[in-house]
Parts: structure tokens; C-alpha cells; sequence
């Protein structure tokens, strides 16, 4: 085939660059704009692209379903501005600077200079901006792109200031922290989205740990957990009230698990007694670090305490769970309900906070050796006699979809709109919403 015959374009192709052609030279768009409009202005939000990529599949479909409605509006009665923009924040565009500068940390970031490195993040972001614009104008699409904005510039930022100060001043926005997971390497939060991205097959270490009861050193709960990581930020126990619980003797001392989870006792036992989980409730026991048994943190008089928590099943483990309310959702919500308190042992940066002073400074997930830092944690319980055994598992983990590091489930501190006061606002709103399909909006 020769090129010619290769490059020649369908009857097709040549038809709509001709009708493309026509309505850029008659200015189609701008006069759709410039008719009379009796029904009003249909406002029309559209979320902005990055520009340092090329559009793929996923930009195009979408642009072609929000090119129909705003034509559909605009046929009948309605004057509907469509204003390009470009989404300049976020990591993809400060991931793609890292890797051309070879800066393979934040700390080298700082070394480079941060106003150096904003500076070309600012040169990179527009990059692809023309081919952007001659993809969305062969599809066809009627939108401003010469009045195009961009969420770097000052005006920009500053109405989304204005839009949280509004609601800051109508007593809207709080500080609250979320369970999240974030990468200990870009240091920052990632959406479920970005989460499901990321899963790979990894192995790590579990441990059946010995929590000493409060009222008998002799007598233990017996608790497993796949994070060892997490354990210095324990807080409480939870037993499901609703589960039959065992109490057994091996040699000098007494084990307490769930009874449909003796299976995971390998040594030679005898039963002693059994109780509801409700019966534990209440039951003090004493933490394995020491680093906050003394901290002033708020809720330190309600831990080290049994508590009971529907979430607690006997599909593994022992059937008693390790509360550590910074890291996990199930913990945070237990942790705010029974006014637990929060004690958060690991930074943002994913390494072990000074006070952790047997491990302070070591990342808790190091992306080389995910199992390094585990296996220290579980030499330190083995040596002070509070391991009862270990073993290694294979799951599925959550990664950064950026740079591959092992995510941390973590809450994240944050503001948030206080929605519960605006509910019944929203509710009826929501009523009077167009949705299409009706479902969604159900």
C-alpha cells in the first residue's frame, strides 16, 4: 500500500472537515451564543482535563455526551456559555516533573528548590494544550477554548478561597480527620478510585499477639493481625458480644479466643470456661508499648478496654480485633463512638514518630522490603515474651498507581463541609433535579 493511499481519507472524514470547516469560518458557535435566548442561561459545569497528557478514549466519549446537551439546550431556548479550562494541580502533573528532574523524594524536591520545581511543573503542564485543542475541534465539540481558564491562575484560586471562607462564615466547615489511605511517598491521600488502581499480590507477616490481662499477667487475649506496624498505636480490643468465647491453658497460662477459632492453637490445651463476648466487655487489659500509656491525649481513661463491636467476626483470626483508631475505618468509627483516643504513632511520611523511640524513624512499609519493618516489630514482642506466633500470608495489597509504593490505611487530617446541617436542603433540592436516569437520583 503506498502512503498516499494510506494518508487518503474517507468520503466520510472529508465530508465532516468540510462542515468543521464551515463553522469555524461562519463563526457557528459564537453566533449560537449571540441569539436570542427566551428560556434564559442553562449554566453548564464541566470538570477540566490535564494538559500534560494527550486525550484518550475516556476524554473523547465524554466530550461528545457534553457537547449534545449543551447543543440540545441551546435548540431549545437557552443561551448556554461553554467555557474551557485546565486542570493544573494534583500529582499527575508534579509526578511527571519528578521523574524528568530524577527527584525521588520529597526531601529532594526541597534540595532542587520548591519555587525551581514549581516553576517547571508550571512549563510542563500546558504541554499537550494544542494538541487538545485540535482533538476537541476535529470531534466536532462547540466550546470556547481562546477564553479558556486555568486552576493556577490567581483568579481562579482565589474563587475557590471566596467559596470557602462563604462557608466557613455560615459555620459550615470543620477539621476532622477520615479514613483514608494515603502513599508514605507522595504524602498524600488517594480517592477509592485511585486506590482500586493499584492492588498487587503481596506477602506479608501476620502475628498472634498476647494481650496480659489487667487484673492476671497469667491469663492473655489472644489477638492476630496482618499490620504489626499498628500495634503501638493500639487503643482497645473488640470482641463481637454475640460470639462464643473460650478460656484455655497451656502450661502456666490462659488463652481467651473465640471458641470457633481454637484451630489456630497448635500447642496441646485444656478448656477452662466459656463466656459471651458481651461478658468480656468492659475487661482491662495492659497495651504492648509503652510510648502513650502516659501521653495526654484526650480519651486516654477509656483505653485498654474490651469493647464490643458488631464488625468482629470468626472467619479468621481469633475473634478478638486490635483497635488502633488512626488506622482504619472500623477502628475510627469504634474509636469515636467509645471516645477512644486517637493515637496516631506514624507520619504522614510513613515512618515511626520520634516518641516510638525503639523504632522511631523507620518506614513502617519500606516499598523495597515491605516485610522489613514487620520483622522487627515482631523480634521486639518475640524477645519480651508477647508473641505467641507468626506466619506469613499472601493478599491482595493496595499500591500508589503513581509510583508503586505500599499504601497505608491512615486518617488523614482534612476540612470537611458540614453536609448533616444542609441535609434536608439537599434532600429537597434533589427533587426538583432532572435526573437522568431517574435512579440516580434516588
Amino acid at each position: 500500500m503506498s502512503d498516499d493511499t494510506a494518508q487518503k481519507k474517507s468520503p466520510a472524514a472529508g465530508r465532516e472537515e468540510r462542515v468543521l470547516e464551515f463553522w469555524r469560518k461562519n463563526g457557528i458557535f459564537e453566533k449560537t451564543l449571540q441569539k436570542p435566548a427566551p428560556r434564559g442561561e442553562f449554566v453548564f459545569y464541566d470538570g477540566p482535563p490535564f494538559a500534560n497528557g494527550l486525550p484518550h478514549y475516556g476524554h473523547l466519549l465524554a466530550s461528545f455526551i457534553k457537547d449534545a446537551i449543551p447543543r440540545y439546550k441551546t435548540m431549545r431556548g437557552f443561551r448556554v456559555p461553554r467555557r474551557w479550562g485546565w486542570d493544573c494541580h494534583g500529582l499527575p502533573v508534579e509526578n511527571l516533573v519528578e521523574k524528568e528532574l530524577r527527584l525521588a523524594s520529597r526531601k529532594d524536591i526541597e534540595l532542587y528548590g520548591v519555587d525551581r520545581f514549581n516553576e517547571a511543573a508550571r512549563g510542563s503542564v500546558m504541554r499537550f494544550a494544542d494538541e487538545w485543542r485540535e482533538h476537541i475541534a476535529r470531534i466536532g465539540r462547540f466550546v470556547d477554548m481562546n477564553n479558556d481558564y486555568r486552576t493556577m491562575d490567581a483568579l481562579y484560586t482565589e474563587s475557590v478561597w471566596w467559596a470557602f471562607k462563604t462557608l466557613h462564615l455560615k459555620g459550615l466547615i470543620y477539621e476532622g480527620f477520615k479514613p483514608m489511605h494515603i502513599c508514605p511517598r507522595c504524602e498524600t491521600t488517594l480517592s477509592n478510585f485511585e486506590v482500586s488502581q493499584g492492588y498487587q499480590e503481596i506477602k506479608d507477616v501476620s502475628v498472634y499477639v498476647r494481650f496480659p490481662l489487667e487484673r492476671d499477667g497469667s491469663v492473655f487475649f489472644l489477638v492476630w493481625t496482618t499490620t504489626p506496624w499498628t500495634l503501638p498505636g493500639n487503643a482497645a480490643l473488640a470482641v463481637n458480644p454475640s460470639v462464643l468465647y473460650a478460656q484455655v491453658k497451656i502450661g502456666p497460662n490462659q488463652y481467651i479466643l473465640a471458641k470457633e477459632r481454637l484451630s489456630v492453637i497448635k500447642d496441646k490445651y485444656e478448656l477452662v470456661a466459656e463466656m459471651s463476648g458481651r461478658a468480656l466487655v468492659g475487661e482491662g487489659y495492659r497495651p504492648l508499648f509503652d510510648y502513650y500509656e502516659n501521653a495526654r491525649i484526650p480519651g486516654m481513661e477509656n483505653a485498654f478496654r474490651v469493647y464490643a463491636a458488631d464488625f468482629v467476626t470468626t472467619g479468621e483470626g481469633t475473634g478478638v480485633v486490635h483497635i488502633a483508631p488512626a488506622f482504619g475505618e472500623d477502628d475510627f468509627k469504634l474509636g469515636e463512638e467509645k471516645r477512644l483516643p486517637f493515637i496516631q504513632h506514624v507520619s504522614l511520611n510513613g515512618r515511626f514518630k520520634p516518641e516510638v523511640r525503639d523504632f522511631r524513624g523507620l518506614p513502617v512499609k519500606p516499598k523495597d522490603d515491605p516485610q522489613r519493618t514487620d520483622r522487627k516489630i515482631v523480634e521486639y514482642l518475640s524477645d519480651r515474651l508477647s508473641l505467641y506466633a507468626s506466619e506469613e500470608v499472601a493478599h491482595p495489597y493496595p499500591h500508589c498507581w503513581r509510583c508503586a509504593t505500599p499504601l497505608l490505611n491512615y486518617a488523614a487530617s482534612s476540612w470537611f463541609v458540614k453536609v448533616t446541617a444542609i441535609k434536608n436542603k439537599l434532600c429537597a433540592e434533589n427533587k426538583n433535579i432532572n435526573w437522568v436516569p431517574p435512579a440516580i437520583g434516588k
